[in-house]
Protein backbone atom coordinates (compact mmCIF):
# COMPACT_ATOMS: atom_id res chain seq x y z
CA UNK A 1 0.00 0.00 0.00
CA UNK A 2 1.05 3.25 -1.12
CA UNK A 3 1.92 6.67 1.42
CA UNK A 4 -1.40 8.00 2.07
CA UNK A 5 -0.15 11.15 4.25
CA UNK A 6 0.30 14.39 2.35
CA UNK A 7 3.31 15.25 0.50
CA UNK A 8 4.39 18.05 2.53
CA UNK A 9 3.61 15.91 5.62
CA UNK A 10 6.10 13.05 4.37
CA UNK A 11 8.63 15.77 3.61
CA UNK A 12 8.28 16.83 7.00
CA UNK A 13 9.03 13.61 8.43
CA UNK A 14 11.79 12.10 6.03
CA UNK A 15 13.67 15.43 7.24
CA UNK A 16 12.85 15.01 11.04
CA UNK A 17 13.96 11.37 10.63
CA UNK A 18 17.58 12.49 9.08
CA UNK A 19 17.53 15.12 11.99
CA UNK A 20 17.04 12.83 14.27
CA UNK A 21 19.23 9.87 13.40
CA UNK A 22 22.22 12.48 12.92
CA UNK A 23 21.96 13.02 8.96
CA UNK A 24 21.35 16.25 9.46
CA UNK A 25 23.64 17.72 12.17
CA UNK A 26 23.03 20.77 14.41
CA UNK A 27 24.04 23.86 11.64
CA UNK A 28 23.79 21.60 8.80
CA UNK A 29 21.57 23.60 5.65
CA UNK A 30 18.53 21.71 5.22
CA UNK A 31 18.19 20.52 1.36
CA UNK A 32 17.17 23.62 -0.51
CA UNK A 33 13.71 24.33 -2.26
CA UNK A 34 14.82 22.87 -5.34
CA UNK A 35 16.10 19.97 -4.15
CA UNK A 36 13.22 18.86 -2.41
CA UNK A 37 11.14 19.93 -5.50
CA UNK A 38 12.98 17.78 -7.56
CA UNK A 39 12.97 15.03 -4.83
CA UNK A 40 9.70 14.46 -4.21
CA UNK A 41 8.06 15.71 -7.32
CA UNK A 42 6.28 18.44 -5.29
CA UNK A 43 5.38 22.29 -5.81
CA UNK A 44 6.86 25.55 -4.54
CA UNK A 45 3.80 25.42 -1.88
CA UNK A 46 3.95 21.80 -0.65
CA UNK A 47 7.92 22.24 -0.01
CA UNK A 48 7.39 25.69 1.83
CA UNK A 49 5.16 24.14 3.68
CA UNK A 50 7.14 21.43 4.49
CA UNK A 51 9.67 23.68 5.93
CA UNK A 52 7.46 25.34 8.02
CA UNK A 53 6.46 22.05 9.61
CA UNK A 54 10.20 21.16 10.46
CA UNK A 55 10.62 24.60 11.89
CA UNK A 56 7.16 25.02 13.66
CA UNK A 57 8.62 21.73 15.72
CA UNK A 58 11.52 23.32 16.61
CA UNK A 59 14.01 21.06 13.84
CA UNK A 60 14.85 23.97 11.95
CA UNK A 61 15.45 28.10 11.60
CA UNK A 62 15.74 30.12 8.61
CA UNK A 63 18.72 32.29 8.01
CA UNK A 64 18.15 35.40 5.94
CA UNK A 65 19.84 34.93 2.62
CA UNK A 66 21.03 32.07 3.46
CA UNK A 67 18.75 29.07 3.74
CA UNK A 68 16.81 27.10 6.48
CA UNK A 69 19.56 24.95 9.21
CA UNK A 70 19.14 22.54 11.72
CA UNK A 71 18.89 23.59 15.17
CA UNK A 72 19.90 22.72 18.57
CA UNK A 73 16.89 20.86 19.97
CA UNK A 74 19.26 19.30 23.03
CA UNK A 75 17.22 20.07 26.88
CA UNK A 76 18.75 23.21 28.16
CA UNK A 77 18.01 21.90 31.89
CA UNK A 78 15.12 21.22 33.91
CA UNK A 79 13.10 24.23 35.98
CA UNK A 80 12.66 22.63 39.28
CA UNK A 81 8.70 23.41 40.09
CA UNK A 82 8.32 22.60 44.31
CA UNK A 83 6.24 24.31 47.27
CA UNK A 84 9.50 26.29 47.74
CA UNK A 85 10.83 27.38 44.04
CA UNK A 86 7.15 28.88 43.05
CA UNK A 87 7.31 31.42 45.77
CA UNK A 88 9.92 33.16 44.47
CA UNK A 89 9.10 35.78 41.35
CA UNK A 90 10.49 33.22 38.98
CA UNK A 91 8.72 30.36 40.21
CA UNK A 92 11.21 27.34 39.67
CA UNK A 93 14.77 26.54 40.20
CA UNK A 94 17.06 25.57 37.44
CA UNK A 95 19.05 22.64 37.10
CA UNK A 96 20.78 22.95 33.78
CA UNK A 97 22.28 20.03 31.79
CA UNK A 98 26.07 19.98 31.07
CA UNK A 99 27.16 19.75 27.17
CA UNK A 100 30.34 18.22 28.53
CA UNK A 101 30.76 13.94 29.16
CA UNK A 102 28.61 12.70 31.74
CA UNK A 103 31.83 10.51 33.25
CA UNK A 104 33.44 14.13 33.67
CA UNK A 105 30.87 16.09 35.43
CA UNK A 106 27.59 14.14 35.54
CA UNK A 107 24.15 14.95 34.10
CA UNK A 108 22.75 17.84 35.42
CA UNK A 109 24.08 20.75 37.91
CA UNK A 110 21.52 22.48 40.20
CA UNK A 111 21.91 25.88 39.13
CA UNK A 112 23.92 27.47 41.90
CA UNK A 113 26.45 29.18 39.62
CA UNK A 114 23.47 30.22 37.51
CA UNK A 115 22.97 34.22 36.96
CA UNK A 116 19.62 34.61 36.84
CA UNK A 117 18.16 38.10 36.00
CA UNK A 118 14.31 39.30 35.17
CA UNK A 119 12.94 42.58 34.06
CA UNK A 120 9.23 43.41 34.73
CA UNK A 121 6.96 45.97 33.73
CA UNK A 122 3.74 46.63 35.88
CA UNK A 123 0.23 48.40 34.36
CA UNK A 124 -2.97 49.28 35.18
CA UNK A 125 -5.77 47.00 33.22
CA UNK A 126 -8.98 45.20 33.41
CA UNK A 127 -9.73 41.57 33.55
CA UNK A 128 -10.20 40.26 30.14
CA UNK A 129 -13.02 37.49 30.70
CA UNK A 130 -10.69 34.47 30.84
CA UNK A 131 -8.74 35.80 33.39
CA UNK A 132 -11.40 37.44 35.15
CA UNK A 133 -13.13 33.88 35.11
CA UNK A 134 -9.92 32.58 36.75
CA UNK A 135 -9.78 34.80 39.30
CA UNK A 136 -13.62 34.74 40.65
CA UNK A 137 -13.97 38.75 39.48
CA UNK A 138 -16.49 39.85 36.82
CA UNK A 139 -15.06 40.60 33.69
CA UNK A 140 -13.50 44.11 33.50
CA UNK A 141 -12.84 44.85 37.34
CA UNK A 142 -9.32 46.79 37.33
CA UNK A 143 -6.16 44.40 37.85
CA UNK A 144 -2.73 44.78 37.86
CA UNK A 145 -1.00 42.92 35.08
CA UNK A 146 2.76 42.74 35.91
CA UNK A 147 4.75 41.10 32.41
CA UNK A 148 7.89 39.48 33.26
CA UNK A 149 11.13 38.51 30.66
CA UNK A 150 13.64 36.09 32.68
CA UNK A 151 17.41 35.44 31.67
CA UNK A 152 19.35 32.82 32.76
CA UNK A 153 23.55 33.99 32.10
CA UNK A 154 21.86 36.41 29.46
CA UNK A 155 20.28 33.59 28.12
CA UNK A 156 15.83 33.61 27.42
CA UNK A 157 14.61 31.05 29.76
CA UNK A 158 11.04 31.69 30.81
CA UNK A 159 8.11 34.65 30.01
CA UNK A 160 5.42 35.34 32.48
CA UNK A 161 2.38 37.64 32.69
CA UNK A 162 0.84 37.86 36.20
CA UNK A 163 -2.61 39.14 37.12
CA UNK A 164 -3.24 40.64 40.50
CA UNK A 165 -7.11 41.57 41.40
CA UNK A 166 -6.36 45.68 42.64
CA UNK A 167 -9.05 45.35 45.20
CA UNK A 168 -6.81 43.26 47.15
CA UNK A 169 -3.26 45.12 46.88
CA UNK A 170 -4.36 48.84 45.76
CA UNK A 171 -3.09 51.78 48.03
CA UNK A 172 -0.58 48.83 49.94
CA UNK A 173 2.77 48.19 50.52
CA UNK A 174 2.86 45.23 47.90
CA UNK A 175 0.53 46.62 45.25
CA UNK A 176 3.83 46.88 42.86
CA UNK A 177 5.25 43.32 43.25
CA UNK A 178 9.13 44.54 41.67
CA UNK A 179 8.91 47.66 43.97
CA UNK A 180 8.55 48.96 47.82
CA UNK A 181 9.98 47.14 50.71
CA UNK A 182 8.54 44.20 50.06
CA UNK A 183 9.95 43.70 46.19
CA UNK A 184 10.44 40.20 44.58
CA UNK A 185 9.78 38.13 47.80
CA UNK A 186 6.82 36.27 45.43
CA UNK A 187 3.35 35.72 46.09
CA UNK A 188 2.95 34.45 49.33
CA UNK A 189 5.78 36.67 50.55
CA UNK A 190 4.45 39.49 49.10
CA UNK A 191 0.79 38.96 50.48
CA UNK A 192 2.07 37.35 54.08
CA UNK A 193 2.77 41.12 54.82
CA UNK A 194 -0.62 42.55 54.45
CA UNK A 195 -1.69 39.67 56.23
CA UNK A 196 -3.08 37.77 53.57
CA UNK A 197 -2.11 34.26 54.23
CA UNK A 198 -1.74 32.27 50.20
CA UNK A 199 -2.55 28.03 50.93
CA UNK A 200 -1.86 26.64 48.03
CA UNK A 201 -1.72 27.05 44.29
CA UNK A 202 -2.72 25.70 41.00
CA UNK A 203 -1.42 25.13 38.05
CA UNK A 204 -2.63 23.26 34.87
CA UNK A 205 -0.06 22.53 31.77
CA UNK A 206 -0.49 22.93 28.63
CA UNK A 207 0.97 23.20 25.33
CA UNK A 208 0.77 25.34 22.27
CA UNK A 209 2.08 27.52 19.09
CA UNK A 210 4.55 30.45 20.49
CA UNK A 211 3.18 33.99 19.22
CA UNK A 212 5.70 36.40 17.22
CA UNK A 213 6.46 38.21 20.09
CA UNK A 214 6.86 35.11 22.31
CA UNK A 215 9.04 33.55 19.71
CA UNK A 216 11.29 36.71 19.36
CA UNK A 217 12.05 37.12 23.53
CA UNK A 218 12.16 32.88 23.81
CA UNK A 219 14.70 33.14 20.80
CA UNK A 220 12.55 30.26 18.71
CA UNK A 221 10.40 30.31 15.24
CA UNK A 222 6.82 31.71 15.72
CA UNK A 223 4.36 28.99 15.82
CA UNK A 224 7.06 26.65 17.74
CA UNK A 225 5.65 24.78 20.18
CA UNK A 226 5.94 26.40 24.00
CA UNK A 227 4.72 25.26 26.94
CA UNK A 228 2.40 26.90 29.65
CA UNK A 229 1.76 27.07 32.86
CA UNK A 230 -1.57 28.48 34.05
CA UNK A 231 -0.99 29.01 38.14
CA UNK A 232 -3.49 30.87 40.40
CA UNK A 233 -2.68 31.62 44.11
CA UNK A 234 -5.37 30.86 46.70
CA UNK A 235 -5.84 31.95 50.10
CA UNK A 236 -7.38 30.37 53.08
CA UNK A 237 -10.68 31.59 51.78
CA UNK A 238 -10.32 29.43 48.90
CA UNK A 239 -9.84 32.70 47.44
CA UNK A 240 -7.56 33.26 44.15
CA UNK A 241 -5.29 36.70 44.68
CA UNK A 242 -3.36 36.26 41.76
CA UNK A 243 -2.80 34.19 38.57
CA UNK A 244 -0.29 34.07 35.75
CA UNK A 245 0.42 32.59 32.40
CA UNK A 246 4.03 31.02 32.22
CA UNK A 247 5.74 30.16 29.18
CA UNK A 248 8.83 28.35 27.84
CA UNK A 249 10.34 27.06 25.28
CA UNK A 250 8.71 22.85 24.88
CA UNK A 251 12.18 21.58 23.16
CA UNK A 252 14.76 23.52 25.66
CA UNK A 253 13.23 23.34 29.18
CA UNK A 254 11.34 20.43 31.35
CA UNK A 255 9.46 21.21 33.88
CA UNK A 256 10.09 18.90 36.58
CA UNK A 257 7.22 18.10 39.97
CA UNK A 258 8.16 16.67 43.28
CA UNK A 259 5.10 14.97 44.58
CA UNK A 260 4.85 13.81 48.43
CA UNK A 261 2.98 11.36 49.88
CA UNK A 262 1.25 11.75 53.02
CA UNK A 263 0.34 8.43 55.16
Amino acid sequence: MGDSRPVYLRIADDLRQRIDEGGLAVGDRIPSRSELKRAYEASDQTVDRAVRVLKAAGYAQGQFGRGVFVTDRAPLGTLLRSTGAVDSPFAAKIREYDSRPAAETGPARDGRDTALTWEASSSETTAPAPIAERLGIAAGEPVLCTQYEYLANRHPVQLATSWEPLTITEGTDVALPERGPYARRGVRGRLAAIGIRVVRARELVGSRPATTPEAEALGCAAGQCVTVVERTHFDGDDRAVETSDIVVRADRWRLEYTIPFTS
